[in-house]
């Protein structure tokens, strides 16, 4: 090997140490910036005539491609459960312990501990008062606990604003990357570090939505949803959310622009598409996802079921039941009953045995057309049929009769009067009861039952459905009967004559608290099932208690164990991509001495040459 190719070989190796050198320094450097990947240079061979030599060919990075789906698929998942958490424990925060001083199973034991006191000394100027003090505390709480919990869906709505800006300028940003990785003049360093910024971007997004990444061989990518919507090629796609500003229990999502009260989630592909982000289902996971989740889900089932225990409060003291009178007629035998005073939303039920099964049968006076015809079926066996009282009873009757089958017979034999017989001689059916619910409307000189609580105005709670449902959105409204709280003997006086110690209105209510039935209008959704609530007023608000206590619960625990999965994908990848300190000191000597060695022999080279040119 002639002295001009021990030279070159020794400068070939100290270009390659200094190169080495410069990107061990930068390693030390970057060693505790988030989204940095460990270089490294990559050494070729170079086989010459009579000798052999290595060059610096490229500066690599390392990078694991499944490493990187699976830790965007995790950390969508992550921000996903981090948001339901998040709002999970206010929920859990805002209900309270069960038991504590201010929570609602906590109110109603007050409520029927005074109404219980009342009842042995009606008398009493003060235990009225308590009644009356206990019953605004219960209806205080509940109108807290409703206007919270819409306060929290507002929250999620100012949330998806500043979420949604994010990702579009996430989504910009590598639009602009990816422009800049197909600029082959680029330097390794420089092209490196784009790298760095355009995998630190996808994570970014990633945490706010659901997103698979397809990888081109110059290093740009092209971004789409799970769904399989693009959201990333030539261009970034755009979202955009119209926030409603405050909500209201009437505010809920509807696929109709018209009819929706919350505000519109939308994405322009960059074909220019413009779709309903919550209308075609194109986000499955991310915190936006779970945004839309908890605003339209989450918060409108805790909103019902608070709207249930108000419901159920209300009703529980200003129904009158009326039981039906036994009648027959050519052999056929069963009940009647006055339906006059039923107002919208009120009901009478028809239980009767056929085919040996019981049926059980809700008729629900509904005046709204909109909602009819109206013929569902509950999970509980139930049947609730929907009718129309404004035209009088006759057509209820034929309506009822046909709905009901040729074992049934219904009819109106006169006035408001509903009749329901057997089939006489057939002996396929037996006509149990029929029975109906009326509101009392009166403080006094209509029964016992009081509307001890109210809605807006004073008005009564009958649970109607024309229009918007009444129940909705009436744990917002729930008072204390203004006329009660101005004069509190009307806990007593169910008539302008009642003596001074007749208990029969506060046992009235403490016996329909403690016994009327309810069954919850809407089912709940859970991850192990649908939860039917069911029973009395006490039953009604355990299993509400309950469900959100799982709620809470299931959703920390969604978190902690996503928590351990990103812990793990971290550790993984800081060992696939982090700089060991230890690691690179020690390249930094072997460079520092193979410098020091190719220095040498350029040095020995040198004065040979000088020996040569003296001869």
């Amino acid at each position: 090997m002639g002295l001009s190719v021990t030279l070159a070989n020794a400068l070939a190796g100290m270009d390659l140490s200094q190169r080495g050198l410069t990107i061990v320094s930068r390693n030390v450097a970057n060693a505790g910036t988030p989204g940095y990947h460990r270089q490294s240079l990559q050494r070729v061979e170079d086989l010459g005539v009579s000798s052999v030599n290595v060059r610096a060919a490229a500066v690599q990075r390392a990078y694991v491609l499944s490493l990187e789906t699976q830790t965007h698929r995790e950390t969508s998942r992550m921000g996903e459960f981090a948001v339901r958490h998040d709002f999970m424990s206010q929920i859990d925060q805002l209900l309270g312990k069960p038991g504590s001083v201010n929570a609602l199973d906590t109110q109603l034991a007050n409520l029927k501990a005074s109404l219980q006191s009342l009842t042995t000394s009606p008398e009493d100027f003060v235990s009225r008062s308590q009644v009356i003090e206990r019953s605004q505390s219960m209806a205080e709480t509940l109108n807290f606990l409703s206007s919270s919990t819409q306060a929290m869906r507002s929250e999620a709505e100012s949330q998806l604003t500043v979420h949604v800006s994010e990702l579009n300028q996430y989504l910009n940003s590598l639009a602009e990357i990816n422009q800049d990785l197909r600029d082959t003049t680029r330097d390794d360093e420089t092209r490196i570090s784009i790298l760095d910024e355009r995998d630190r971007l996808i994570t970014r997004v990633s945490e706010l939505i659901d997103v698979k990444v397809d990888h081109r061989e110059d290093g740009s990518v092209a971004l789409h949803t799970r769904a399989g919507v693009g959201i990333l090629d030539v261009k970034a796609a755009q979202f955009d959310f119209a926030s409603a500003g405050n909500l209201s229990a009437n505010a809920l999502y509807n696929t109709d622009d018209t009819l929706s009260g919350v505000g519109e989630l939308s994405i322009v592909t960059p074909s220019g598409l413009k779709m309903d982000v919550v209308e075609y289902g194109i986000l499955h996971s991310g915190k936006i996802n779970a945004l839309i989740e908890v605003r339209d889900k989450s918060l409108v089932n805790l909103q019902d079921q608070l709207d249930e225990i108000a419901a159920g409060l209300a009703q529980a003291m200003n129904t009158i039941e009326t039981k039906g009178t036994a009648v027959s007629s050519g052999g056929a035998d069963g009940f009647e009953v006055d339906v006059g005073t039923l107002q919208a939303g009120n009901h009478f039920t028809v239980k009767y045995d056929e085919g040996g099964a019981t049926r059980t049968v809700r008729v629900v006076r509904v005046d709204d057309a909109s909602k009819l015809p109206m013929d569902d079926t509950g999970t509980d066996g139930i049947r609730t049929i929907g009718l129309d009282f404004s035209g009088g009873v006759g057509p209820v009757a034929a309506a009822l009769n046909a709905a009901l089958g040729a074992g049934v017979t219904v009819s109106n034999p006169a006035g408001n009067t509903i009749r329901v017989l057997d089939d006489g001689a057939g002996n396929t059916t037996n006509i149990r009861s029929v029975d109906a619910y009326h509101t009392v409307t009166a403080d006094q000189g209509a029964g016992a039952a009081l509307s001890l609580f109210v809605d807006a105005g004073n008005a009564a709670f009958t649970n109607s459905l024309d229009g918007d449902p009444q129940r909705r959105g009436f744990s917002a409204r729930i008072s204390v009967n203004s006329n009660v709280v101005a004069n509190n003997t009307l806990l007593i006086n169910y008539n302008t004559n009642t003596a001074t110690g007749d208990a029969m209105r506060p046992n009235t209510l403490i016996d329909q608290i403690n016994n009327m039935q309810f069954v919850a209008e809407t089912g709940s959704d859970l991850h192990s099932g649908k939860l039917r609530i069911a029973g009395n007023l006490d039953n009604v608000l355990q299993q509400i208690l309950n469900y959100q206590g799982n709620a809470v619960a299931s959703a920390k625990h969604a978190h902690d164990s996503q928590e351990v999965v990103m812990q793990t994908l971290q550790q993984r990848a800081e060992e696939t991509y982090g700089v060991d300190i230890d690691r690179e000191m020690a390249m930094l000597l072997e460079l520092q001495n193979a410098y020091a060695a190719n220095a040498r022999i350029v040095t020995i080279a040198k004065e040979l040459v000088d020996i040569l040119m003296q001869i």
